[in-house]
């Protein structure tokens, strides 16, 4: 497993005389082993332009829907994240569960409204997870 960090700052003039205002967003992702050069780049840039349309949108108090790495679509209003994707393993052990109950992937995506199990948030994940555990 690849760890990638990706940060994007910016420093704008703020009200008053020699004085300005940072915003700043940092994020860790996890990303899979076998990758090719091309796919790495892909994933490099994907992470810098989240982090990057996140400080812009703090900065202009806008809403921005992205594209996450792993496909989830992430909503921030004012610089807060509303959906945050699910975790490469989050989502193994969802898939796991899953075929030992007979549930395929389409399925779930389906039932949940997206294309792929990918792109579901880690709420969405924990909870399908935590719905199987109790039954």
């Amino acid at each position: 497993m690849l760890k990638l960090n990706a940060s994007y700052s910016k420093k704008v003039p703020a009200e008053g005389e020699y004085t300005s205002q940072s915003y700043h967003a940092s994020i860790e992702v996890e990303l899979p082993d076998g990758l090719s050069s091309e796919q790495l780049n892909s994933k490099i840039h994907e992470t810098f332009e989240m982090v990057r349309n996140s400080v812009e949108a703090e900065l202009h108090g806008n809403t921005v829907n992205q594209q996450g790495v792993n496909g989830a679509v992430n909503t921030v209003n004012n610089g807060q994240q509303v959906s945050t994707p699910a975790s490469p393993k989050q989502i193994k052990f969802m898939l796991d569960l899953a075929r030992s109950k007979g549930i395929t992937p389409q399925q779930i995506a389906a039932q949940h409204g997206v294309a792929a199990v990918e792109q579901l948030s880690k709420k969405q994940c924990s909870d399908i997870i935590n719905n199987w555990r109790a039954a």
